[in-house]
């Protein structure tokens, strides 16, 4: 039998919460359930209930239920969730958890399943699955959304099937999930990131250091695939990293369609492991109809398009000061030995030479301002007479990451 943690409000979702439950126990688990109203009189107690849930933040029912904060009491109520989830984690009494509601609900939810870890069963149902800031319920975890096609109000048939569908997919999720502190790579293992304008020295990369007897794991490098993987090794996976694009640092100042936050980078250059670095898209950002400040970009005298979507620009030279600055800051705090090697024909397949991309001009400014800026003596800079996507440099960024990995964690 398995437990549950099952996340709604009472005073507006008690039938649904309620049949969810049933559903649950009828295939041989236990839920438990946890009410996050902020109403009142909710029809039957739950088996935890709110004022139990925001005692963990030393708060009271009737004080959130008198604020006119809505912020405040939502925070509120999701933080003492958080807490009571990790609670039960660390005492063994959570296998999964479900979250069923609307858009507040999966806003709370996925704030609560964003705390536990990789390999928890995360779910949320929800009618509201498609708005644009549907990206902050995921973060960087692996939460689930089953999408209704009506809203979780009344018990029709409609409703019914939904609720029992959420019901057997969590199920099935808890009953084929293996221990989550089982987790564990190969000794030893590196991370790599990638993307669409990398795909030779990535594969070549990942090629050669599977061949030396490394364990790889690449992350796509659109955003949100390179936070879980800064929450990985934050969490102690991994023993290095090639990250060969680390643009979505400067994506993130820029609020492109690749931000990865501003904590980019902090987890692995804090860990004391060995991380080598290559400049895929720094100097490079997307201008496409998907943009949503494209305007800015769009007009720029060089633009390449890779399709109706996607279309890529350079960086101005305002724009390139901006990027040494944030990448010198993280470079100068870090506690890693880290070698970043810079191809002078390019640092990506669309700005090769004979390009309308390529201009080693404006590369420069990007490379003499982080030379100049990063004074840590565990970062050394290395430039390299090709582009990043020759093999020559594929190869260079594997040579570098074994004399750092076979040198020392600690350098």
């Amino acid at each position: 039998m398995k437990r549950i943690l099952v996340l709604g409000t009472l005073d507006t979702k008690a039938d649904q919460l309620r049949y969810l439950k049933e559903k649950i126990e009828e295939r041989g688990h236990r839920p438990i359930l946890m009410d996050l109203s902020m109403g009142s009189n909710p029809p039957f107690d739950a088996d935890i209930r709110p004022q139990e849930i925001l005692a963990r933040v030393g708060k009271d029912l009737k004080e959130v239920q008198a604020s006119k904060d809505r912020f405040w009491a939502t925070e509120a109520m999701t933080e003492g969730a958080r807490m009571f989830a990790l609670e039960l984690l660390s005492k063994k009494e959570l296998d999964g958890i479900v979250a069923l509601g609307g858009a507040t609900m999966a806003l709370m939810g996925s704030r609560v399943m964003q705390a536990l870890p990789f390999g928890i069963p995360k779910l949320i149902g929800v009618p509201a699955a498609m708005p644009t800031y549907v990206k902050e319920w995921f973060d960087a975890s692996d939460i689930a959304i089953m999408q209704a096609i009506m809203e979780f109000s009344g018990m029709n048939d409609f409703v019914r099937v939904g609720i029992e569908l959420l019901a057997g997919a969590i199920c099935g999720m808890v009953e084929n999930q293996r221990p989550y502190d089982s987790l564990s790579l190969p000794y030893p293992s590196c991370a790599i990131t990638e993307l669409g304008f990398c795909p030779a020295c990535a594969k070549e990369v990942e090629r050669l250091l599977e061949e030396k007897g490394y364990y790889v794991i690449s992350f796509h490098a659109q955003g949100i695939s390179e936070r879980a993987m800064d929450k990985l090794i934050g969490q102690g996976f991994f023993d290095g990293l090639i990250d060969i694009c680390p643009a979505g640092l400067i994506e993130e100042a820029l609020k492109g369609n690749r931000a990865a936050g501003f904590e980019r980078l902090d987890a692995p250059l804090q860990r004391g492991m060995p991380v080598v670095l290559a400049p895929c898209c720094l100097n490079l950002t997307g201008c496409g109809p998907t943009r949503i400040d494209r305007e800015k970009y769009a007009n720029r005298e060089k633009v390449w398009k890779m399709d109706a979507l996607r279309s890529m620009t350079r960086l101005n030279r305002e724009e390139l000061l901006l990027c040494a600055r944030l990448y010198s800051e993280k470079l100068n705090k870090a506690r890693s030995r880290v070698r970043f090697l810079i191809p002078l024909k390019g640092f990506s397949s669309i700005d090769r030479p004979g390009t309308i991309l390529y201009d080693p001009d404006e590369d420069r400014i990007l490379i003499d301002e982080l030379r100049r800026l990063v004074t840590n003596r565990n970062v050394e800079f290395i430039e390299m007479d090709c582009n990043l996507e020759d093999r020559d440099f594929a190869s260079a960024l594997v040579s570098s990451f074994e004399e750092l990995f076979k040198g020392g964690k600690d350098g």
